[in-house]
């Protein structure tokens, strides 16, 4: 295998690009210094502690409740459940899903933070609710105690994991922003067995989805796919199992990758494929995560208009998720094999930039004309899915990018795009989205398709037409799936990124981790045979 280098998650080197193919990129400018450590000013999650005591009154108690008896649950005082009620019941709250009160000088406590569920709240509910909570106190310097008696283990840990992941900031170059320096988060339960349930899954979900967000919100001057490869090797340094792959300009010639190194050609970051592979269980057969990587999406030739350009820094945000979704499975030592390969690179338009009109060739051989250079993401997949598809034989691929627009149009900002050919793995993607919280709907993939995305002088056209974008680009992709191999294309380009709410702030999502991570523990092996179905 022709690689740059294979790495072990300790004493980790690379070899830099042969200096034929790499056109070293130049320094970063000085006000924002490139580096591939992790700066200071990311977001700090609070520490979380576990009791099972109640302490004195001080600083911020939060309650997670669906209703008005389930304060008395929570392992409060009675004079305290009374003074909540009365000053809930003045101030006319209703419980129910994201409604959420902050009382003041009451029962001692400097501020109380009740947080309303539904009756019939699952977990992805549960996690979604103390997400608003982290996001509502953030900005509070008080220690956080969450009275969380009654509530089951899966329970607790959804609530705190939520609040982990609402904590996060995208405001990290902001230098006239003064943080507080928060306190610490101590969940109050009658469990013995709180602590070790969030510490097993739910403390690396926060981790990985922090390091999916920082990656993708940082600009494109200081993240390029050679910082892209370094910070995913600073992430997975001294975890058991693990080995890092990456191939740089000089393999991937080797290897005949020419729709990837085509999407790279127009800039002076050569790009690069990083495949990280975790094994918690020992198997001839991964599951394979590939993601859509482009650092930096100005389209090319076909060059986008000017107006949110500025968020194609986020176009990477299928790599990576997929590298966020392995680090939060290998950080919780998770008993299953997968492996992140995420297709990396930068779409320019200098002198040396592929053209609409121009031909390129596959790593499995398979002739591309370009009908336009902003349909790069399917090229830097078609290479990498098929690699990855011959490299690992994997029992599956599920391949995540902010591939089209058209998705959006076709369901908004509640569900990304699914699309497959194999029914089975599709109901299990289905399934991981819904338990999750990061939903999927199933798009149709016509056989009509194939026809769409010909070309009169290659094997296939990339794009440029109009039509159910969405559907074609699918289309496209599969073309690069041997037919026997299980394999789900998710289309989140309406999922990725956007303005702030309760759950977020503005920036990246971070989507993507919880459903791949949910599907790979929940996975079964799918029969290899010629997908029939998604029709």
């Amino acid at each position: 295998m022709a690689v740059a280098a294979v790495l072990v998650a300790t004493g980790l080197t690379v070899a830099l690009p042969a200096e034929a193919q790499s056109r070293r990129a130049p320094a970063a400018s000085a006000s924002v210094a490139a580096s591939s450590g992790a700066p200071a000013r990311y977001s700090v999650v609070r520490d979380v502690n576990f009791a099972q005591t109640m302490p004195s009154a001080s600083g911020t108690l939060v309650l997670f409740v669906s209703g008005e008896d389930d304060l008395a649950a929570r392992g409060l005082d009675a004079a305290t459940v009374d003074a909540i009620k009365t000053g809930l019941t003045g101030a006319r709250y209703t419980y129910g899903a994201r409604k959420n009160i902050s009382l003041y000088g009451v029962a001692g406590w400097d501020r109380i933070y009740v947080q309303g569920l539904s009756a019939n709240a699952t977990g992805a509910d549960m996690q979604t609710a103390g997400t608003i909570a982290g996001r509502a106190l953030m900005s509070d310097p008080a220690t956080l105690t969450v009275a969380a008696k009654g509530q089951s283990n899966d329970t607790v840990s959804e609530i705190v994991t939520g609040l982990g992941i609402g904590q996060y900031r995208v405001d990290f170059y902001n230098t006239t922003t003064s943080r507080p320096v928060t306190g610490a988060v101590t969940v109050i339960t009658d469990s013995v067995e709180a602590q070790s349930h969030y510490r097993g899954r739910g403390a690396a979900i926060v981790e990985a989805m922090n390091w999916t967000r920082n990656i993708s919100n940082e600009p494109a001057n200081v993240v390029y796919p050679d910082v892209f490869a370094a910070r995913t090797r600073e992430a997975f340094a001294g975890i058991p199992g693990v080995t890092i792959e990456v191939l740089d300009g000089a393999a991937m010639e080797r290897l005949g990758m020419g729709a990837i190194l085509g999407v790279g050609r127009g800039s002076v970051r050569p790009p690069a494929i990083v495949a990280v592979r975790y094994r918690g269980v020992q198997t001839d057969a991964p599951v394979a995560l590939v993601g859509k990587g482009i650092t930096f999406d100005s389209g090319g030739i076909s060059i986008k208009p000017s107006a949110n350009m500025g968020n194609m820094k986020m176009d990477m945000s299928g790599a990576a998720g997929v590298v966020g979704a392995v680090l939060a499975l290998a950080k919780a030592g998770a008993p299953v094999d997968v492996v992140a390969v995420a297709a990396v690179a930068e779409n320019m338009p200098d002198g040396n930039a592929i053209r609409p009109g121009d031909v390129l060739t596959a790593m499995n051989g398979k002739t591309i004309e370009i009908g336009s250079t902003d349909a790069e993401g399917r090229l830097v997949l078609a290479d990498a899915i098929a690699w990855a598809d011959t490299t690992y034989n994997p029992s599956a691929i599920i391949d995540v990018a902010t591939l089209t627009g058209s998705v959006g149009g076709a369901l908004g900002p509640d569900y990304a795009g699914l699309f497959s050919r194999h029914d089975a793995l599709a109901a299990q993607v289905v399934a991981a989205g819904k338990a999750s919280g990061e939903q999927v709907w199933q798009l149709p993939m016509n056989p009509a398709y194939g026809s769409r995305i010909s070309s009169p002088i290659a094997d296939y056209r990339n794009g440029g037409e109009p039509g159910p974008g969405a559907g074609l680009g699918a289309e496209f992709i599969g073309e690069f799936v041997r037919p026997e191999t299980p394999w789900a294309h998710i289309d989140m380009a309406n999922m990725a990124y956007g303005g702030g709410n309760d759950v977020k702030p503005a920036g990246s999502a971070g989507w993507s981790v919880r459903l791949l991570e949910r599907l790979v523990r929940d996975f079964q092996p799918v029969v290899k045979e010629k997908g029939t179905g998604g029709h």
